[in-house]
């Protein structure tokens, strides 16, 4: 069993409003060279929740992060530019993301949550995650 310490949320950088799978990740990250999909959650636009990599399985979303991580990504996180970084985050993304994290924080009590921005000179998820989600 892997030791969890830290959770780290990310978006697609795609353009807001803008459907998008599992499916369609998982063939972008194939295309890299990854072996799956690098996250094990993705919260889509109407706030379904869907399985990504299992948690047992290392991901593969945040360099020198991915062995003691669990990967959690939400749709957009892209202006409709395809330019800009915006937090794109519906209503149902907001509420689905914050019960997904309330779930994994009392599966791994010890771990922290982050934004993939916190690790790596990007924008992603577009939002603060580290500071909205500090008191979970």
């Amino acid at each position: 069993m892997r030791t969890i310490n830290e959770i780290i949320v990310h978006c697609s950088a795609t353009p807001e409003g803008r459907p998008t799978t599992v499916g369609d990740i998982r063939a972008w990250h194939k295309q890299r060279g990854f072996k799956d999909v690098g996250y094990h959650y993705v919260v889509y636009l109407d706030g379904s929740i869907h399985a990504g990599r299992p948690e047992s399985a290392i991901g593969a979303h945040c360099k020198w992060h991915n062995q003691h991580s669990i990967g959690v990504c939400y749709i957009g996180g892209v202006a409709k530019d395809m330019k800009s970084p915006k937090d794109t985050r519906t209503e149902a993304q907001k509420k689905s993301l914050l019960q997904l994290l309330k779930m994994l924080k009392k599966k791994y009590p010890q771990a922290k949550i982050y934004g993939h921005r916190d690790f790596a000179a990007k924008a992603c998820p577009s939002f603060d995650a580290k500071k909205e989600y500090a008191n979970l």
